[in-house]
């Protein structure tokens, strides 16, 4: 029995220890958690204005830009999804490649080929070990996105879309999937076609007159187009890696919570255990002595 409690005593030192570290993780995205959402809030504004520059270039002149340009009969796709670099999120990281895989097998079913690129070391992971290909993959920025690190994952998609058509790398379509923050218990996996160029501001078309007036193309609308839509490209991109850090954060958070509150438990349960342990010892031990009382008496009394 003594040795059941040592182990008893053993496992809830073990669980405090745990517990001390997953409440730790919790704290710290927690504080990391108001400045991922902080980012996405501030490149919100941005974001939105070169929305109606590209959509007043795209709507309001008649140049037909390769990120613009629907394909006539598309074979291949590019999709980029968005993970994590670490784990301890909870489900985070398997949703968003559960909704890719879905979109995978949806555009298969639409007779493309799909080329992966993947942001985050889980992603990076999931996709080696089954030995499945990667064209591109980056990480070390998934719960501190860089603009930086947009940019580059913008430049080898924007290339791979407007590289000559007979070349292997050449894709007809861009996707994006990624974990949008709605709230702190609300994270949603999210995929979106980024290429050819969809104008995603909820607004209806205006007026000629509202909009003509506010914009002047020069030199002319093609190079404007050239210059905006890049930029918009890597600012798309940019915001669904913030929207994915905030998510990762919140997820972590939730996770560590979780883990917390199973540690509580665990030493609750384990500390009632050791208790029934040491009390059904004392009494084994009370017994005993009782027991050599008696023993002792009646072998008194028999000797008399």
């Amino acid at each position: 029995m003594a040795v059941s409690l040592r182990e008893m005593r053993a496992r809830i030192k073990s669980v405090q220890a745990t517990k001390q570290i997953t409440r730790a993780m919790e704290l710290i995205a927690a504080s990391r958690i108001i400045k991922a959402r902080s980012r996405a809030q501030a490149a919100a504004p941005y974001a939105r204005e070169l929305t109606r520059a590209v959509s007043a270039v795209a709507t309001y002149s008649n140049v037909d830009h390769p990120l613009t340009t629907e394909p006539q009969d598309p074979k291949r796709a590019a999709v980029l999804i968005v993970t994590s670099d670490r784990g301890l999120a909870g489900a985070y990281s398997s949703s968003v490649i559960r909704e890719a895989e879905r979109l995978r097998e949806k555009l298969r079913g639409d007779g493309r080929d799909v080329d992966l690129y993947v942001s985050g070391r889980k992603g990076v992971s999931y996709y080696t070990f089954r030995q499945q290909a990667l064209v591109e993959s980056w990480t070390g920025f998934s719960d501190a996105p860089t603009y930086d690190a947009a940019r580059e994952i913008a430049d080898a998609l924007i290339a791979a879309f407007t590289s000559d058509e007979s070349e292997e790398a050449s894709v007809d379509e861009v996707h994006v999937v990624y974990t949008r923050f709605k709230s702190m218990l609300v994270q949603e996996p999210t995929a979106v076609r980024l290429l050819p160029l969809e104008v995603v501001e909820g607004e209806s078309r205006p007026e000629a007159d509202e909009v003509l007036p506010l914009y002047e193309f020069e030199p002319s609308a093609a190079d404007v187009l050239d210059a905006l839509l890049p930029r918009y490209v890597q600012s798309r991109i940019f915001f669904c890696l913030l929207q994915a850090s905030a998510s990762e954060l919140a997820a972590r958070q939730r996770a560590m919570k979780s883990a917390t509150d199973n540690a509580e438990e665990l030493i609750k349960k384990y500390t009632q255990d050791a208790n029934q342990a040491r009390q059904a010892g004392i009494t084994q031990e009370i017994s005993e002595i009782v027991g050599g009382v008696n023993a002792l008496a009646d072998a008194n009394a028999g000797s008399e």
